[in-house]
């Protein structure tokens, strides 16, 4: 029987508020754009499949946080269970990427004690004429923060499949290496449903626990 899915990736996208956070998950996920949405009030979710190797599926469990102070403490609370995230700034907004590393501090103080990976993305690439940030200095800015760099465009479709896949495949080689690991009491990572197969990160997929989900 092939696998539904062999991991559960739940993944976060932050980011100062008007960004393009939700036109990114809205365009992986729904192949739409809209030039107008409503800002995002606390969390929404979204899910997708990816398949990073030919027969083996990733199912993510995303979720869109505001970016406005007020709902700050509500997004505080889904880093702890995430294993990784999109970082987004807006190209064109210079103020979006010097906050870059706040959010990024956030993040890793409320995620302890368990490891979350991050891409940094530079959204609306598409409005060349109106940037404020260089490739270079957020090439910089993701090296000696440890992330990988890409922009992206949700309008025209640039490298959005991309970077959820590049993200994706990140977190599933730390998984096959043991850096990061299946824990109970821990949602970022989950085992999928294959009959009669062990994960190399835990003992087996035991009878009665399989998620058909």
């Amino acid at each position: 029987m092939e696998a539904i899915w062999i991991y559960q990736f739940r993944l976060i996208v932050i980011g100062d508020s008007t960004v393009g956070k939700s036109c990114l998950l809205r365009r992986f996920t729904e192949g739409k754009f809209t030039d107008v949405s409503d800002p995002t009030v606390g969390v929404d979710f979204f899910a997708r499949l990816v398949e990073i190797e030919p027969g083996k599926r990733i199912k993510l469990q995303l979720w869109d946080t505001a970016g406005q102070e007020r709902f700050r403490s509500i997004t505080r609370s889904y880093y702890r269970n995430s294993v990784g995230g999109l970082l987004v700034f807006d190209l064109t907004n210079r103020r979006s990427f010097e906050h870059v590393k706040d959010w990024l501090d956030e993040a890793k103080m409320h995620v302890q004690p368990f490891k979350i990976v991050f891409l940094l993305v530079g959204h609306k690439c598409d409005l060349p004429s109106q940037r404020q940030v260089t490739r270079e200095e957020a090439e910089k800015l993701a090296l000696a923060c440890g992330m990988k760099y890409i922009e992206t465009s949700a309008k025209e479709a640039t490298n959005v499949e991309e970077s959820f896949t590049v993200l994706t495949r990140d977190i599933y080689e730390r998984v096959k290496k043991g850096e990061i690991n299946i824990e109970e009491d821990w949602e970022g990572v989950k085992s999928g449903f294959i009959p009669n197969v062990v994960h190399s990160s835990e003992e087996a997929v035991k009878p009665g626990k399989r998620c058909f989900c």
